[in-house]
């Protein structure tokens, strides 16, 4: 995985109408657990594993794109999953993402 996320690129569930002037997607869609308050940041390998009811638009992203991500929203961030509904579900924290994109 940490192959494919310093030289591939991870879709990204944005919030409709945040495109900013540079054509970037400024809004990234995050789940706040209702119960806990913690914050999941969920990514993609393809658009086509993100379930229907997260919001339908997309960004696509590369590694440099989710290691400047995780450097300023980190902190605010409990975990990261990667194709949560299938086929090959992983967890990590922003942490372990930051020293895997750092390699």
């Amino acid at each position: 995985m940490a192959l494919a996320l310093r030289n591939g690129s991870v879709v990204v569930p944005v919030m409709p109408g945040s495109v900013s002037k540079r054509g970037s997607y400024d809004e990234v869609w995050t789940y706040r657990s209702p119960e806990s308050g913690d914050v999941a940041l969920l990514l993609f390998s393809d658009a086509a594993n993100k379930p229907e009811q997260l919001p339908q638009t997309v960004a696509l992203h590369d590694g440099a794109w989710l290691h400047e991500f995780l450097r300023v929203h980190g902190s605010s961030v409990t975990t990261v999953f990667f194709d949560i509904a299938g086929p090959h579900p992983v967890q990590a924290t922003p942490d372990e993402l930051m020293r895997v994109l750092d390699l």
